[in-house]
């Protein structure tokens, strides 16, 4: 094996092996199967030179009742077994290197399912324990596909916090299986506002054991994101009621599965391979050093993830270690999708297998991420998931910046307006957001702010938002990049909205959007006090009329198939634009599209401060949405022409 020289700090400093004879481990990667009769540990560490297995009494325990050394195998890993019941207890594995730059300790391993308070050590249980009443029986809703989808980003803590939440479980897991809570004013709060909202997913940020909140001091004032992984295959500790019972948060996410799934609602969870929370301590070196990690000719770390490291997904064992950790959470959580943290770190092999082994699951699972990396990758760019090479992996999705930053303005910049302040020369990239970013003829591409080509194959391959967790809420944007005079705030909002949830894309929510919540104008919150991040419910009540137009939009796409194609070739042939002034977008979709009970329909985008005129095409029009307003009054129509209110949109139908 060739030897270089390398440390964490980027510094050079001493003797490793090279990773690159090692061979793959055989079979499964979990590295504990329990049964009452014995348990059996494996872990793989080809460059070990020894490695022990430690069992105590309690994850406080001093001095293990247990320590064995280990039997190395072919593939590089090392098992032992112990014999009688171990439930109850802790282990963890100790492995030395011949050579190692590291400080090498104990560590619960890399496929740690359940962990001590802080994720320390592993915890010996039998999963069935962890089942709740009925989970057994539980089923995904009901879900064509893709095509169908509405997202909804959300934070356990953001969401029902605030006293106003009503929720007896607030921060927590079981905060989303409480039925019947409501604000101060009597209006939904937590699962029920999100039924009658009418989403179809919910997002959660990253829910997996993480390392910057303190589990032990739950009285703490502590929040995180959830973006620095600790142990990727156990819940996060501080969302459960008792982080110091293994088997509490584990029951709890699945509670809260379980009591979305029976409200209509699927689950997509936040998952961040592409980096950990460092490099030392992690699993991946404390069990293998140096493989699991990309690192320059010179033995520097790569920092794609702009986080001090990035993992190399392109290696057997992490691209085995990716896949069979989304199997895991699949089919012991039923969670039914994931969002990909800086997807364009990962390699597009890994990326395809992982949606190949959701397919055998259930092909309606979703998959799709960022498609784009903090800084260059160490990894050819022609292999990597990035946006522009989505088209390369069928039934993976990603984020479109393009229509994003074409509404509201630049993420680099929050002070940059863009279409919602009436601002000409961003239509283009809008038109490319609303078809899904699929190729199009009457797109014209070399006027699309970030694409010179089409990055989709499938409109479904388009994530359409304007606003996620770690950028200003839409409302502070706003407030940043426009000039606002009365009401406009409103009326841009629902004018932003209405572009990605009438979009062929799949529509995506950040957490509060729809009550007008607010984070003070901060843009990066990933560690802000509960006083930045937090919903306060009142503002259902004061912003009514704004929730009633979101549920409006939701409603209507559910209602028409017609803005949720879902195959590029209908929306090439029922999605035509239409001539309109600058800073207003028109489309009409024709012909029934996609079976829809309305022949022709119009939509009309109009950022500008005066009302504008547009013609029709032949027909009498009903509007369905107008001024800002949903409407059931079907006596006024259109026909040859119609005028749209300043900064609002025009949807009728015939």
């Amino acid at each position: 094996m060739a030897l270089t020289l390398v440390s964490c700090a980027g510094q050079k400093m001493g003797l490793v092996s090279s990773p690159a004879e090692y061979p793959a481990k055989q079979g499964s990667l979990k590295e504990l199967v329990y049964t009452p009769a014995e348990s059996q540990f494996s872990v793989w560490s080809p460059g070990a030179k020894s490695v022990t297995l430690r069992i105590y009494a309690t994850a406080e325990a001093e001095e293990p009742i247990k320590s064995l050394k280990m039997r190395r195998q072919e593939d590089g890993s090392w098992t032992a077994t112990v014999k009688g019941d171990q439930k109850g207890r802790f282990y963890t594995f100790q492995v030395q290197q011949p050579l190692s730059r590291w400080q090498l300790h104990e560590t619960p391993g890399i496929f740690a399912t359940a962990v001590s308070v802080n994720g320390k050590r592993a915890a010996i249980l039998d999963l069935r324990d962890t089942d709740p009443e009925g989970w057994q029986q539980d089923r995904r809703p009901a879900f064509r596909g893709a095509q169908d989808a509405i997202v909804y980003e959300m934070h356990h803590r953001d969401y029902s916090i605030h006293p106003s939440s009503g929720v007896q479980h607030r921060g927590k897991f079981l905060a989303l299986t409480e039925h019947g809570t409501r604000s101060p004013e009597g209006l939904k709060t937590g699962i029920d506002h999100l039924v009658e909202l009418g989403v179809t997913h919910v997002q959660i940020l990253p829910s997996y054991d993480y390392a910057s909140v303190d589990e032990s001091h739950p009285e703490k004032a502590q929040y995180n994101w959830g973006y620095d992984p600790q142990n990727y295959n156990v819940p996060e500790g501080s969302y459960a009621t008792d982080a110091t019972d293994p088997a509490c948060r584990i029951r709890e996410m699945k509670q809260m599965i379980q009591a979305l799934h029976k409200a209509g609602i699927r689950v997509i969870m936040d998952v961040v391979y592409n980096h950990t929370f460092d490099v030392e301590n992690s699993a991946f070196t404390q069990t293998c050093p140096d493989y699991f990690y990309r690192l320059t000719a010179d033995g520097h770390l790569g920092n794609a993830s702009g986080c001090g490291n990035e993992t190399a997904s392109e290696r057997e064992m992490m691209h085995r270690y990716i896949v069979e950790s989304v199997r895991y959470w699949t089919e012991e959580y039923h969670l039914d999708g994931f969002r990909f943290d800086l997807m364009g770190i990962h390699d597009q092999a890994t990326m395809m297998d992982v949606r190949r082994m959701l397919d055998s699951i259930d092909p309606s699972l979703l998959l799709y991420g960022e498609g784009w990396a903090a800084g260059s990758p160490l990894l050819d760019y022609d292999k990597l998931a990035m946006k522009a090479l989505i088209k390369n992996m069928p039934g993976v999705g990603a984020f479109c910046d393009d229509m994003r930053d074409a509404l509201r303005g630049p993420f680099s910049d929050d002070h940059q307006a863009a279409f919602l302040d009436g601002q000409p020369g961003h239509e283009e990239s809008i038109k490319f957001g609303l078809v899904g970013c699929i190729a199009h003829p009457e797109v014209n591409m070399s006027k699309v702010n970030y694409s010179r080509e089409p990055w989709t194959v499938q409109p479904t391959q388009s994530i359409n938002y304007v606003s996620c967790h770690d950028d200003m809420m839409l409302t502070d944007r706003l407030r940043a990049s426009v000039k606002l005079q009365d009401g406009e705030l409103e009326r841009l909002d629902k004018l932003a909205q209405t572009a990605v949830l009438t979009s062929q894309g799949i529509p995506f929510l950040w957490v509060g959007e729809e009550v007008m919540r607010d984070k003070k104008g901060v843009h990066n919150s990933y560690n802000s006090p509960d006083s930045i991040n937090q919903i306060d419910w009142s503002l259902k009540a004061k912003n009514e009329d704004l929730f009633r137009y979101y549920q409006g939009l939701i409603a209507l796409r559910k209602a028409h198939p017609a803005f949720h194609l879902g195959d590029a070739e209908l929306v090439r042939k029922h999605m035509h634009f239409l001539e309109a002034p600058q800073s207003v977008v028109a489309y009409v979709l024709t012909d029934h599209a996609g079976g829809d009970a309305w022949q022709d329909i119009v939509v009309v985008l109009n950022s500008n401060r005066e009302a504008v005129t547009i013609n029709l095409p032949d027909g009498k029009f009903t509007a369905v949405c107008a001024d800002g307003q949903f409407t059931d009054d079907a006596k006024k129509t259109y026909e040859k022409k119609a005028t749209i209110a300043p900064q609002t949109a025009l949807i009728l139908h015939d």
